[in-house]
């Protein structure tokens, strides 16, 4: 009985070559699908583990024998059911080797960034093209208020590869993960991706604003100007790749918690702040007029600013006059006495 008739080697060779397949692993698992196929066709659900059944298949003419206690009782026609079983198992060797091979590649890449193109979309999932296999955005890696286009093309940071129980992997990209803001900034400014410049803190209400703190440990070098670039191109093309809707406040990393919650809440101008270290509390105080810009819509602002210096923050309000007075007299902030009434003053 033969399989493939002709050239089945060269076939079988050329198959294992280009899809970087075992000859043996395949052949291995023909020999396993057809004892499988022979139990079915004859009615046997289980395999009688007493009965000493092996399969032959000669590798160079791709004959196939089935072979129990030294005797050939391959059933007559059965040439047709294992050529079809042995092309089967060949099609899904193929098909497991080749995604293990794409996830193995992907594998390295996971944190860094890869544009893809959008394919389709259902209620929750966005399905991607990118490259060599499918990747999925799920709804939470989604920014809010995005909508994606099907054949256009964005930058996705691979987040992940993950596996289900039953051994099923999918690459999982992400559009709403801080870290694709850091690798985006690393692709756009040199002095990050070198070392120069490094991204202290991300915070970010994905498709809205985000914040980040950036520290120099040379002198001389401007981490804030290296990040915007000359007239905020740097800046710009990264707020580009995020659909031109994200807002990114770039601030100067400060070890001291003060300055540096006072540069977290720009654009608002502060007048002073007390801390609860212990607490990890900050009460900041701000004239009315700035008030609006401290909190921001929705409280983005002054969120995002607690969530980058790691304090929670207490938005106070004080008139302006109050603040002129507190800054120029600073030592008549205590109480006064109670002052006598006129009518009193008269009566003695």
């Amino acid at each position: 009985m033969v399989i493939v008739k002709s050239e089945f080697t060269l076939a079988l060779n050329q198959v294992a070559t280009e899809r970087g397949i075992s000859v043996d692993d395949v052949i291995n698992s023909m020999e396993g699908a057809i004892l499988a196929a022979y139990f079915k066709e004859h009615g046997q659900s289980v395999i009688d583990e007493e009965r000493d059944i092996t399969i032959k298949i000669d590798t160079n003419t791709g004959e196939t024998h089935i072979i129990e206690n030294n005797i050939d009782i391959t059933p007559p026609g059965f040439g047709r059911i294992a050529a079809q079983t042995a092309r089967q198992v060949i099609i899904q060797k193929i098909r497991e080797v080749e995604k293990k091979t794409v996830i193995s590649h992907y594998q390295d890449q996971v944190g860094s960034l890869v544009r893809g193109r959008v394919i389709r979309q259902d209620a929750n999932n966005v399905y991607v093209d990118i490259g060599k296999t499918e990747a999925v955005l799920p709804r939470d890696e989604q920014m809010r208020n995005e909508q994606l286009a099907v054949n256009e093309r964005y930058m996705f940071l691979l987040k992940e590869i993950s596996t289900n129980p039953a051994g099923y992997s999918r690459i999982i990209v992400s559009r709403a993960d801080e870290k694709l803001i850091v690798e985006l900034f690393k692709r756009e400014v040199p002095e990050i991706a070198n070392g120069t410049v490094e991204i202290k803190r991300v915070a970010r209400e994905p498709g809205e604003r985000a914040k980040i703190a950036v520290f120099s440990i040379q002198s001389g070098v401007d981490p804030v100007g290296a990040c915007v670039g000359q007239k905020g191109i740097r800046v710009q093309t990264v707020t580009d790749e995020l659909n031109g809707k994200e807002k990114i406040d770039i601030i100067q990393w400060n070890e001291d918690s003060k300055t540096f919650i006072v540069s977290a809440l720009s654009p608002a101008e502060v007048v002073s702040v007390e801390l609860d270290e212990k607490a990890k509390r900050a009460k900041v105080t701000v004239n009315e007029s700035q008030a609006p810009l401290a909190i921001g819509k929705n409280g983005a602002n002054v969120n995002l600013a607690a969530s980058l210096t790691e304090y929670e923050i207490d938005i106070h309000q004080i008139k302006e006059k109050e603040s002129v007075k507190s800054i120029e007299e600073p030592t008549e902030v205590s109480a006064e006495e109670p002052k006598e009434k006129p009518s009193e003053a008269k009566e003695e």
